[in-house]
């Protein structure tokens, strides 16, 4: 079998692992930085060159699956040439020539059968992205309770040593990413398993159903592109929660299982607040500083944002500045930068410490987000008494009231969004009282205690402490 992989990305990073070298045609992507040169040896071509070449399946290997193909669809390659990364199962997945199994802590002491209250949680990654911090924030809460915990992951991530701190063992298991549940039998001896995101439908499409299954859905329909509508269907609802951080991602599920029930489960953050006093910070500089922090995408709205800006007058631009947060390599971040709108600065990535200092000097964070389900990081915002301007796309939304603990705006309307920034530079002095208010968002909602309180009327249910069968 010869391929052909569309993306060069993260997603490429993860699934390469799943190719011989020698069955690589060619990569494809649309950047123009990266075509004519080579990454793992393998040549990186546009599209149209690419499929000049011969090759029996291209495997997109991004979630923007829908633009993806249908650029190749145009092209005139035929659909049923052209697969993306969920459907990899049925092409790779060979149950002799399984990956290694990575085991951390006292992880492979735990793979004991016939344990007792025994939950292992499972990650798409261990990266500090807000699905995985939350599944790491509620192994704390249930090991506080009495339960023993395994982490297991897709993939490796720097999550894993807070873990390890922790005493959370950890296990890194790439089979998951094409897998179904009843393919690992190390799981079998579980009381219940809790797994997070989309990622893992694939998974569930062929489940124990002996063992109870809390599915923790943190996606918005974006994440739904490569799905395979009759696979998703085939899950079985036997012993299976299904929950939401919010609206967005229930609804992004019912499109493909209407008659589902999807329980709420908001996420919690844990309290991280520095010296500053907030009640005077806005007036210790001259400017308003905004902050919008995420991966520079469409999906995430950043070229909305410089719209907006640059809908500003001089004297109100003179007055901000504007700290984009995330991949300076992206397309957009390099068409951004390109601008050389001195007001904005474009910074990279940040580590969650760096983030949260951030959060401590900023005036107001910004998620121009097209669409984003729970941004963790609105949260950590108004946890730091940072009032929020989202869009009405953002499911956080739902807890704002406009200009009284944060600011809306209609999504994808930059001269709306322009006429928020404005407000914040007019009103500097109602920041604060803006950023106490939504301060009031995160302990009524996003709390440790509150999250802790909902998980256990979860997993209780699922699986009582000290269960006998």
């Amino acid at each position: 079998m010869k391929y052909l992989l569309f993306g060069t990305g993260d997603y490429y990073e993860r699934y390469k692992k799943w190719f011989e070298p020698e069955n690589i045609v060619a990569l494809l992507d649309n950047s123009p930085l990266k075509q004519g040169t080579f990454i793992d040896g393998i040549q990186v071509l546009p599209p149209e060159k690419g499929i000049e070449k011969p090759f029996d399946i291209i495997v997109i290997l991004s979630f923007y699956v829908k633009e993806m193909k249908q650029q190749l669809l145009q092209l005139g390659v035929l659909e049923d040439k052209i697969c993306h990364f969920y459907g990899l199962r049925q092409r790779v997945y060979q149950k002799d020539k399984k990956k290694p199994i990575l085991y951390y802590g006292n992880a492979k002491q735990r793979m004991v059968k016939g344990e007792k209250n025994y939950i292992l949680l499972l990650s798409h990654d261990l990266n500090y992205g807000g699905p995985a911090l939350a599944l790491y924030y509620a192994a704390k809460m249930l090991i506080k309770h009495g339960y023993h915990v395994v982490v297991a992951s897709m993939i490796d991530g720097p999550l894993r040593r807070n873990m390890l701190l922790d005493d959370i063992p950890v296990v890194v298991d790439v089979n998951l990413q094409i897998e179904t549940m009843n393919d690992a039998k190390w799981m079998d001896h579980f009381s219940c398993i809790i797994c997070n995101t989309i990622n893992f439908y694939v998974f569930l499409s062929d489940r124990n159903t002996k063992i109870p299954v809390l599915w923790w859905l943190h996606d918005s329909e974006f994440f739904y592109g490569g799905v395979d509508r009759e696979l998703i269907r085939r899950i079985s609802q036997e012993r299976l929660c299904v929950a939401s951080v919010g609206p967005v991602p229930e609804k992004a599920i019912k499109k493909f299982l209407p008659n589902i029930s999807v329980k709420r489960l908001l996420y919690g953050v844990e309290r991280n607040i520095g010296s500053i006093e907030k009640e005077t910070r806005a007036y210790q500089r001259k400017n308003v500083c905004f902050v919008t922090i995420g991966y520079i995408e469409t999906r995430k709205g950043q070229d909305i944002l410089v719209e907006a800006i640059q809908n500003l007058s001089f004297e109100e631009r003179k007055k901000a500045e504007f700290y984009f947060v995330g991949q300076n390599t992206s397309n957009m971040a390099q068409q951004i930068i390109q601008l050389e709108i001195p007001e904005i600065k474009v910074t990279g990535t940040k580590n969650r410490e760096e983030i949260h200092r951030l959060l401590e000097q900023a005036d107001v964070l910004i998620c121009p987000s097209r669409e984003d389900p729970m941004p963790t990081v609105a949260v950590e915002a108004m946890m730091h008494r940072v009032p929020c301007i989202l869009s009405d796309a953002v499911g956080t939304a739902e807890f704002i009231h406009d200009k009284k603990n944060g600011l809306l705006f209609e999504s994808e309307n930059k001269k709306e969004l322009a006429e928020k920034i404005r407000w914040c530079i007019n009103h500097k002095e109602e920041l604060s009282q803006m950023g106490l208010d939504a301060e009031q968002v995160y302990y009524q909602y996003f709390s440790m205690d509150v999250f802790e309180r909902n998980l256990l009327e979860i997993v209780t249910k699922l699986c009582p402490i000290n269960c006998k069968e």
